[in-house]
């Protein structure tokens, strides 16, 4: 019987890339890629041989859509930051055969969802930008969600989440699950990005205090009053993906029901406008 073995909530910020390389940036997120290698420490060392990542930067607008190939293997650049994810080589394994029983499970709840084994459709950042901290020898396997749903509703997005766990526990997998997007998501206009310092700002006030309400709530584990509020953050606080992807992850561990805390591992941080963390949810 499967089972998911660790569940995070973390960040996927390009300039984790620049980060790495000689120059302005280097070294300034060495934080936030120490968290990813330390949840994926605690996963593999809770026996985890399968990553299900709920990705934001997979804009779907019709439907559920898991990218389940078994095999991937390409050479990546973003077309949103060209100039910051460029000529990144990849290669995983995946799991078909868990990306069909996810979307098997969703649909039987009434929420229509397509599972793929296209050669063609590739990764997104938001699973690649992880991956390569957590997963950098490609022993665990891959299976990526789509997580910028434009238009669905949050309880649809928690019913995908039940379907999740359901499918993981009718399988022989051991899942790390990751919610793969931002807490406040309101990036800088562009106008005003240079003279905020954007890539270290947040571009509202109102923002960083909801994000810090938030992480506090999780750590306390007020998870019905988070479950409340989450419509009206992800909308006010422009919430990546429309907060799919924690609304997804919230329905994998139970909803209100779950009585779980939120870990903060390293520090909250604002990044082009927008609040970022990675955070472990007990089991």
């Amino acid at each position: 019987m499967g089972e998911i073995v660790l569940a995070a909530k973390i960040t996927h910020v390009p300039t984790m890339l620049l980060s790495e390389r000689p120059g302005p940036l280097e070294g300034t997120r060495q934080q936030a890629i120490d968290g990813h290698k330390e949840i994926a420490r605690r996963a593999r060392e809770a026996g985890a041989d399968t990553v299900v990542v709920l990705d934001t930067h997979w804009l779907v607008n019709n439907g559920y859509h898991v990218n389940a190939r078994d095999h991937f293997k390409g050479v990546y650049t973003s077309n949103e930051f060209p100039h910051f994810i460029q000529n990144l080589e990849y290669e995983y394994n995946g799991d078909s055969k868990l990306g069909d029983l996810i979307a098997e499970k969703a649909t039987a709840k009434g929420v229509y969802t397509l599972s793929h084994q296209v050669e063609s459709l590739d990764l997104e950042y938001g699973t690649l930008v992880p991956m390569r901290y957590m997963n950098p020898e490609g022993d665990l396997k891959v299976v990526s969600v789509a997580g910028w749903c434009t238009v669905h509703s949050i309880e649809s997005s928690r019913l995908l989440g039940e379907a999740i766990r359901e499918a993981i526990e009718a399988s022989d997998n051991k899942v790390l699950l990751l919610a793969s997007g931002s807490l406040s998501h309101e990036i800088w206009n562009n106008d005003e990005y240079a003279a905020n310092n954007g890539t270290f700002t947040i571009s509202k006030e109102f923002n960083r205090q909801v994000d810090l309400r938030v992480l506090e709530l999780w750590d306390k584990g007020e998870m019905s009053t988070f479950i409340k509020m989450l419509p009206e953050y992800a909308a006010l606080c422009h919430g990546e993906g429309g907060m799919h992807d924690t609304a997804m992850l919230l329905g994998a561990l139970g909803w209100d029901k779950y009585e779980g805390r939120g870990e903060l591992i390293g520090e909250y941080f604002p990044s082009s406008g927008t609040g970022q963390a990675n955070v472990v949810f007990s089991l």
